[in-house]
């Protein structure tokens, strides 16, 4: 064990915030830390570091362990370059590296005793060396370097020209070259790119120490974590496995909960039916019974009805107008700044009922390739043509066009002054905000609730093909799900920005990786690119001829898109057979219930044959609906 938290409790004032946390960590264990914002975690971090005291209760680790804790808030103000900062980090490596220059200049002129006394010392340093693993501390410099994203031209520029995000990036390089016995990491993945946190994964999957994390990024965790921490309403529960067997592990005990809850409270409310019952009839005997059935009502140990789930998106997004199919089409467009090219020969197109997610490295020009297509920049060379009838709607990650000093039921209905009282409070329920919280002030909100307010706005307009860029910013996983639930229900377009994996394996149909000469489209999820990339990967190793999608003639992607929309259509049709036929099953059941059917053998022998062909042909579409999904 190296850490170990002990019935830890802190409160802020009046307000409770952890209570009686208690778990432990293994040398080398990695651990997710989940919870929604304002749960506790960074509080948590920062007892574990001593940062700040608990009220109550123990951290517990080995004197000689060392501790390393990573934040959002961590920056380093240097004059130093990017490679000297992260140097520094060596400095006991590099001081035995001089010694042991040193004592090899002047091993060719001793000879003797001084010569082996010279030699046993050397000998001695060599192997501290060898402990620090400093012979390979270059190569891990570097590596940590281009690991998280610093080009060969940044890493020699001075900390103190970089923005924010760049010196988060050299405070987060530093920690994981010290490798500390324990490494606390709050929301390491924001400002990198998907290949800094592929990095990152590999690089902590590998990492020595114990691993603590913080993050939003839920494929991250998927990866990295084997044992998930949850805070919730001020408590930790403990979770072994990934991300996902922890959402479904909390999904499947919720139920039982509330299985048993259900039950409990049948139970209860009928002995307490039977107790007036057996008062009501006011003799010695029923008193007496009743009386005991109350102390064991008493006795009876209570079961909480578990906590209300975040409420989630409860009903299906339909755009007020019809696109064509054709929505858009982007042919050979070219774009720079200053003499300098972002990208060129950028090519492909987004048909309707897509939802297609644009992912690539930070500064290709992913948000200035949106702004072209919105009309907003005009491209080098090329053309962004948006189909017929289509109408765009655009999803600003810093929600710019929100008036922070409305409240959010204002901002609706002065965007939207024919809608009524109750259909802005209807769309406005179904983006999770009920009773008074309508009348927030939009500056007083979070990020993710700003996001959910800019949403629905769109949702309102008559876009009918959707343009939001990195929409996940700022939200914690509940906003993530909602967001997920609004466009996996939304029946128009969607061509979007993110970083997130997790976000862009359930949303997206296809994905269209822009890089400085080409645009590749992978017709699939993210799970699928991966599996695509890994191919291109495998077959470069091997030497043989590649042929990526990209490469793929004209006829080729429309047959490919050809038959994903085939694959769509089927399923909605498979989706309404199976409602039909499952209609029509309760109807029968309902049928061999009714006593002119049962007591005709003939006639209930035909209903009961019906259905049990129905039956058979139901798990026969089952069948065919989970292939094609």
């Amino acid at each position: 064990m190296i850490l170990a938290l002990n019935n830890v409790s802190k409160a802020f004032g009046t307000d409770a915030i952890l209570e009686k946390i208690s778990f432990h960590i293994e040398e080398k264990e990695k651990v997710g830390i989940v919870g929604v914002n304002g749960a506790g975690k960074s509080t948590l971090f920062k007892i574990i570091t001593g940062e700040l005291s608990s009220d109550e209760g123990e951290v517990i680790m080995p004197k000689t362990a060392t501790l390393g804790y990573f934040s959002q808030s961590l920056e380093i103000d240097s004059q130093n370059t990017v490679y000297d900062e992260l140097k520094t980090v060596f400095e006991p490596v590099i001081a035995i590296e001089r010694q042991l220059r040193d004592m090899e200049m002047q091993m060719s002129r001793l000879s003797g005793e001084e010569y082996d006394a010279l030699m046993s010392r050397y000998s001695q340093l060599s192997h501290e060396m060898e402990d620090m693993e400093g012979y390979s501390y270059e190569s891990r410099l570097r590596g940590v370097i281009k690991g998280l994203g610093f080009s060969d031209e940044e890493k020699e520029q001075p900390i103190h020209e970089l923005s924010g995000g760049q010196k988060t990036r050299v405070a987060l390089g530093k920690l994981l070259l010290l490798q500390p016995d324990i490494l606390l990491l709050d929301e390491p993945t924001n400002h990198l790119d998907i290949e800094s946190v592929q990095w990152l994964e590999e690089y902590l999957k590998g990492y020595k120490g114990a691993l603590l994390i913080i993050t939003h990024d839920r494929y991250f965790m998927d990866r990295v974590a084997g044992k998930i921490i949850e805070i919730e309403n001020r408590k930790a529960t403990v979770y072994f496995g990934n991300y996902t067997h922890y959402a479904e592990k909390k999904a499947a005990d919720r139920k039982a909960l509330m299985h048993r809850y259900i039950n409990q409270q049948k139970e209860i409310k009928k002995q307490e039916e039977a107790i007036k019952t057996l008062k009501s009839f006011n003799r010695e005997k029923s008193l007496k019974r009743a009386r005991s059935k109350e102390k064991n009502l008493e006795k009876m140990e209570r079961i909480e009805a578990p906590d209300a789930l975040p409420d989630t998106m409860r009903f299906a997004i339909k755009p007020k107008k019809e696109s064509g199919n054709d929505v858009l089409s982007v042919n050979n467009v070219a774009m720079g700044f200053d003499g300098q090219t972002l990208f060129e020969n950028i090519s492909f197109d987004i048909k309707k009922g897509e939802r297609a997610a644009l992912i690539g490295p930070n500064g290709i020009g992913k948000t200035t390739l949106f702004r072209i297509i919105l009309g907003r920049l005009d491209a080098l060379k090329g053309e962004c043509r948006l189909g017929a009838n289509v109408v765009p709607g655009y999803y600003d990650q810093e929600q710019e066009d929100l008036n922070l000093d409305k409240t959010i039921f204002d901002e609706i209905s002065d965007t939207y002054p024919e809608l009524t009282i109750t259909e802005i409070r209807n769309v406005l329920a179904a983006f999770v905000f009920t009773g008074d919280d309508v009348f927030k002030t939009i500056s007083t909100l979070s990020g993710g609730e700003k996001g959910r307010v800019a949403l629905a706005k769109i949702m309102l307009s008559n876009a009918n093909f959707l343009i939001l860029d990195e929409p996940t910013n700022h939200l914690d996983i509940n906003s993530k799900e909602i967001l997920e639930q609004a466009l996996q229900s939304y029946e128009g377009t969607v061509l979007y920005i993110s970083h997130d994996r997790y976000f862009i394996n359930a949303t997206a149909d296809k994905i269209i990786e822009l890089n400085s000469n080409r645009a590749v489209t992978y017709i699939g999820n993210y799970n699928y690119y991966m599996e695509k990339k890994a191919d291109v990967k495998e077959a470069h190793t091997e030497d043989t001829p590649i042929e990526t999608e990209n490469k793929l003639d004209w006829k080729k992607q429309k047959e490919l898109q050809a038959q994903q929309r085939k694959r769509e259509n089927t399923v909605k049709r498979l989706e309404k057979d199976i409602a039909n036929t499952e209609e029509k099953i309760d109807e029968l059941t309902a049928l061999l219930e009714r006593e002119d059917v049962y007591t005709d053998p003939i006639r209930s022998r035909e209903v009961f044959e019906e259905k049990e062909n129905l039956e058979e042909r139901l798990m026969e579409m089952y069948e065919e609906w989970e292939g094609l999904n």
